[in-house]
């Protein structure tokens, strides 16, 4: 008697593949949802991992690896090196270099401290990098709550939630329910960016396509939208490399 397919999907097996002269772990995942073999590669962790769509497909998701070796690595030569969210590092925020710093104590776990580019963490030193990403997230969700409420009621619409993920292809997404999904990692790029991702995804709850009224409205909203685009097409994989040592 087969075995679920929820079971095998839930139970990944990992495989070593030699690329370029050195071994590569690669994932192998089953994803009923899936419509093809497809391989990923993380654009921060350089994880790689074959979704295969069925359990006949499992036995050929190696092989098709094989066939990607190319592609593979140049897209691991394009992760950016990790970057640990601890004392000593640097990190951006909002667009600015800053210095975490432990403490002794302070105002709360984590905070920035007015007049200069540092980032103050207190507590125990182990918790420090979780203490950071989860200020980040609640600094990225503030954001994001007060520029999509600001653009929609400029477009006149109204979001049915707003959700903030750690997504590895998308910035920003709007569904046909009306909910809107950010990365919390652009709460670490410069504000004009950010803005600009939200103002996409708003423009959607009036256009779910990206015709001309939609960029007409974009444009209306943010001006320039060429520029984000650009800084993101240049500096968004290195936004990925921001992560407490436990994730990378």
């Amino acid at each position: 008697m087969n075995k679920p397919i929820t079971s095998t999907r839930s139970h990944p097996r990992r495989v070593l593949l030699r690329i370029e002269g050195r071994p590569v772990e690669v994932t192998v995942r089953l994803n009923p949802r899936a419509r093809r073999l497809i391989v990923k590669v993380h654009p921060s962790t350089g994880e790689v991992s074959v979704v295969a769509p069925s359990r006949r497909s499992l036995d050929h998701a190696m092989d098709f690896a094989r066939s990607e070796s190319s592609w593979i690595a140049r897209r691991l030569a394009h992760v950016p090196e990790p970057v640990d969210l601890e004392p000593g590092a640097t990190v951006p925020f909002r667009g600015e270099e800053h210095t975490i710093r432990p403490a002794a104590r302070g105002p709360a776990p984590v905070w920035i401290e007015r007049g200069s580019r540092v980032i103050r963490i207190s507590g125990h030193q182990e918790h420090a990098p979780r203490r950071l990403l989860d200020f980040l997230k609640r600094e990225a969700r503030k954001m994001f709550e007060a520029r999509v409420f600001h653009y929609a009621e400029l477009v006149g619409v109204q979001p049915k939630r707003i959700t903030v993920r750690d997504t590895a292809s998308r910035w920003g997404s709007c569904s046909t329910t009306r909910s809107l999904s950010f990365s919390w990692r652009l709460i670490l790029a410069p504000p004009f960016v950010l803005d600009y991702v939200v103002a996409h995804e708003v423009a959607h709850l009036k256009h779910m396509n990206h015709g001309t009224r939609f960029w007409s409205l974009v444009r209306e909203l943010v001006g320039d939208a060429e520029t984000p685009q650009e800084w993101l097409s240049k500096n968004g994989p290195l936004l990925h490399r921001y992560a407490p040592r436990a994730l990378q």
